[in-house]
């Protein structure tokens, strides 16, 4: 089978949607099948895998963001030839292959990694909620309209698209990830605490991710800081890039405990795992997400998770059992949570172990076999028509 994965941006840009592409693209190749990356950006970029076509586009500033009217022509002609096409992104990727989809009667599925209307409020909030959410609704109605199959990644996303879009053809299937990598971590790739200026003493919780508004740094900040001033073995590492990396960097640089907060950064994939080996709990107060690949990510490595209960976050980690979860994110609510995860160590132990059970039904080799039997019902009903 011939796929083709469309997405507004790829590697050497890292980000949970990136990932997940590469993981499950690998994956099908290592089945047999073909597999097409078609995205936008630095066409001399030089990727270590196949079949990646990249058509040149405008770069909006860091973002991975690459905007184009259009795919090239030779993207067109070879994506013309798949026996699927998966969009990984509704705008400028899924519209165009949506378009390309339609011309050639090739089966187009969806993944709907984003809670749009979040983003929106994190990003446009300077345009009345009304009149934006009528347009991004009615823009995602047509869209999906136009797909054979909409992936949600969670039941509370496959809420979201059916009451909020009005799409009934949605299907929830998680999304999976590379257990054994983040349980066993390389050790070529091995990192000490003193290299990173942590003690073996501290107290480590560990956030893996974009430092920017939709992830709610500030809050978590803040809330590090409350919880650090009752506890001063606290330590805050903070593995990632962002448009609020830099900001973030200056506040901790003029507050009284900022330097308990340690920066390092993007760094590359494979060395995550070493990073979350360092960590004693995992800590998060974002509530946009889908499915949340660094929470499980974070599981995968025996850590407890400490975060706001939110749609993605509360069908993850289980209130108790893998983590605790703030009602909301209020002031000192997720603090509170911190402390008792700093103080306890029975309750620790027996949350790292419930991450560890709860991770296994989140292994990508059997959620990306769930999609792509899709790929294979719609490609056969594609042939008897």
């Amino acid at each position: 089978m011939r796929i083709g994965m469309c997405c507004d941006m790829y590697l050497p840009h890292v980000s949970g949607v990136t990932n997940h592409i590469k993981l499950y693209k690998k994956h099908y190749e290592e089945l047999g099948h073909e597999v097409y990356i078609f995205t936008f950006g630095d066409r001399d970029f030089v990727d270590d895998e196949p079949h990646v076509y990249r058509t040149h586009g405008l770069a909006w500033g860091d973002t991975g963001w690459n905007f184009s009217l259009n795919y090239s022509p030779e993207a067109r002609e070879l994506m013309a030839t798949m026996d699927v096409l998966h969009a990984h992104h509704p705008f400028q990727s899924g519209r165009l292959a949506a378009s390309i989809a339609k011309k050639h009667h090739i089966p187009l599925l969806f993944t709907n990694h984003t809670r749009y209307d979040l983003y929106s409020d994190a990003y446009a909030a300077l345009v009345p909620q009304g009149p934006r959410y009528a347009t991004l609704r009615r823009y995602l109605k047509s869209f999906l309209d136009d797909c054979d199959c909409v992936i949600a990644p969670s039941r509370s996303i496959e809420h979201w698209l059916r009451t909020f879009i009005r799409c009934e053809h949605v299907t929830t299937v998680p999304n999976g990830i590379n257990i054994n990598s983040f349980a066993n971590p390389d050790p070529a790739n091995a990192r000490s605490r003193g290299e990173l200026g942590l003690r073996e003493d501290d107290f480590v919780l560990c956030y893996l991710g974009r430092v920017a508004p939709e992830k709610n740094t500030d809050y978590l900040f803040s809330e590090f800081f409350e919880a650090t001033a009752s506890n001063d073995r606290l330590r805050l590492l903070v593995v990632g890039d962002g448009p609020e990396l830099h900001a973030a960097r200056l506040m901790a640089q003029t507050h009284e405990f900022g330097e308990r907060i340690v920066f390092t950064g993007m760094q590359p994939y494979a060395e995550l795992p070493s990073y979350a080996a360092l960590c004693d709990a995992f800590v998060t107060g974002s509530v946009s997400e889908v499915h949340p690949l660094v929470v499980l990510e974070a599981m995968a490595a025996g850590l407890p998770i400490v975060a706001v209960s939110s749609p993605g976050i509360s069908d993850t980690v289980e209130q108790g059992r893998s983590g605790l979860l703030a009602k909301s994110p209020t002031p000192a609510a997720l603090a509170s949570e911190m402390i008792t995860i700093s103080t306890n160590a029975k309750l620790r132990d027996r949350l790292a172990q419930g991450a560890r059970e709860r991770i296994q039904q989140y292994s990508f080799a059997n959620t990306a076999d769930r999609v792509l039997r899709f790929y294979e019902a719609l490609l056969e009903q594609s042939n008897q028509q």
